[in-house]
Order: C-alpha cells, then structure tokens, then sequence
C-alpha cells in the first residue's frame, strides 16, 4: 500500500516559516501544559472524575477536549468520518506517529497498549499512564498474557480499549501485517472490533511527513513536527466487525487490515 504524496506534503518548510511557527506554538504548548493540563488533571481526580457531562463522563470528555487542544497547538485539526461505537469496544488503527493516540482520544476515551518505553518518554508517557494505558514489553510472552487478560477485563467492564496490530510505527507509506494474537481479547470478550484509519494531511498526504524518520527520536520528531505545516488528521471510523462475524482471531485481523488498507488507498 503507498500512501497518497504531494508535492506541498513532501517539500521541506522554509527556515522562515518554520521560525515564525516555532514563534506563535511554543507559548501555546507552553500554555497548554501549564495551564490546562493541571486544570484536567484536577477535575479527573477524585471527586469530579466520576460527574458526568451531557451523559459522558467528565474524565473523557476532559481527556478528548485536551488532545484536541494538543493537536491545535501542532497546527492539526481532526476530521472524523463515521462514529465511533459507545461501551465495550476493541478499536485497532494503522499506526504512524506519537500523534496516533493523541488523534484518536480527541474522538473517544480509549485504553490503548502500547510498547513499554514509551512509559519513559517526556509528556506523552505520563499523559499516556493517566490515559489508562496498558504497557506491553515487546516480544515478551509473559507480558502479552497480562495485556490480553487486562485487555479482556476492561473489555467485559464495557470500556473500549485500543491497539496498533501492526506491533510498531513504520514509515508512513505501508500498513503492515496485522498480528493475530492481540485479538483473541475482543474473541474471548465477545465484544466488537472496530477498524479506525488515520490519515495525516488531505487523503493522507503528508503520511511520510509525520511518521519517524530514519534515526529519529521521539523527542526530535515532537520538534520537529511543531514546525510543520498546519494539516488535517482524518480519523475515520469504518464498519466494525460483530462478535461472531467472522472465525477466529486470526480472520478478524486480516478484515480490519483489508478495510484500513481500503481507506488509505482510496
């Protein structure tokens, strides 16, 4: 699958602009960790986490309105095609960027796994324990089984939790395999599964922009995409997959991948 590229996607930002962005965002992000993100943190706390908003709890409608603003800062804004499903729900999306998680909580409160290091990276990985996230070590067998049955608890409680199947971040341009093994929780959970795609830039032009480059950290990309050009992430909720639907965990996986891939192509 090659993402869609343009040359206003690919073509490096002037020195100049790229200042006068750096100029006008840093006292956003500034402001936004500063200032908001203490207030959130306050009013997900014990008592005021549990009131509830138009009949969403505060604490997601807290978490979403604050990676929205977060998104803003980065000169992003989300674009959301279908709904997603309420309760107990496996999404899986296409994995690009950091920004991933961030996209997708500015739609709904998720729980997602992710890989264990980034429980040590600046910002994201605190915000990402407060998120509800569940760390993985990669390649470690004992630590999937404490995934999946977390995964299987949460899911069985009606929350929604979600994964990148593809198991790490690529360059933009393809979405890999999809690994089986992570869905036997929405299996046993007999909860649906819900394809999400995300697109960076008008129908994912600026994929290979966000995505790590080649020896970059995150704490480089985080720079270096606060000087990019303001773009639009598409999120897009695609038909989900009911309980039952189709055998095995193993079918499931390769449905998602097919209508993810579906997505970016078009």
């Amino acid at each position: 699958m090659n993402a869609p590229t343009s040359a206003g996607a690919t073509a490096r930002p002037s020195p100049l602009a790229r200042a006068l962005r750096y100029l006008y965002r840093v006292p956003l992000l500034a402001w936004h960790l500063l200032v908001d993100l203490p207030v959130v943190l306050l009013l997900i706390t014990p008592p005021t986490r549990n009131l509830r908003w138009n009949g969403e709890p505060l604490h997601d409608r807290l978490v979403r309105a604050w990676s929205s603003g977060l998104l803003r800062v980065f000169g992003m804004r989300s674009q959301r095609t279908g709904t997603p499903l309420p309760g107990g729900v496996m999404f899986v999306a296409n994995h690009v960027t950091w920004l991933d998680i961030v996209s997708l909580h500015s739609q709904r409160m998720v729980g997602f796994v992710a890989k264990r290091e980034i429980r040590g990276w600046p910002l994201v990985g605190w915000m990402a324990e407060r998120a509800g996230t569940i760390f993985h070590a990669r390649g470690n067998t004992e630590s999937l089984g404490g995934v999946l049955r977390e995964m299987r608890s949460r899911l069985n409680a009606g929350q929604a939790v979600g994964v990148f199947p593809e198991g790490g971040t690529r360059a933009g341009d393809q979405v890999g395999p999809f690994h089986a093994r992570i869905f036997l929780a929405a299996v046993e959970a007999g909860v649906p599964v819900q394809p999400v795609a995300l697109r960076y830039g008008k129908g994912g032009s600026a994929q290979t922009v966000v995505a790590f480059a080649r020896g970059e950290n995150f704490l480089s990309n985080f720079l270096r995409l606060l000087g990019e050009p303001g773009r639009v992430v598409e999120v897009h909720f695609l038909e989900p997959i009911p309980p039952g639907m189709a055998e095995g965990r193993r079918r499931i996986a390769e449905l998602a991948r097919s209508r993810i891939v579906q997505v970016m192509e078009g």
